[in-house]
């Protein structure tokens, strides 16, 4: 049976621990910051005013695909029925 690891909070409480206030635990924190930002920075996030402004988009041309399906359905009876005559 694989050994399950402990939670994050017990890892950083024992890191606190051991580097108590020193200035390296400092260092720690703005190195850990500064990896994470450059972690997300790779990820192409969007802000939240982004993502809402693409549903709006992607909403509006959901709806007009499905009028043009509908138009586009309407217009082959049409001619179906005209070829049929």
């Amino acid at each position: 049976m694989a050994l399950k690891p402990p939670p994050i909070d017990d890892v950083l409480q024992q890191f606190n621990a051991l580097l108590g206030n020193t200035g390296l635990r400092d260092e720690v924190g703005k190195s850990t910051r500064s990896l994470a930002q450059a972690a997300l920075a790779r990820l192409e996030l969007v802000n939240r005013e982004e993502f809402d402004a693409q549903v709006a988009v992607l909403a509006r041309t959901r709806a007009r695909v499905a009028e043009l399906e509908a138009e586009l359905e309407a217009l082959t009876r049409q001619v179906e029925a005209q070829t049929g005559d």
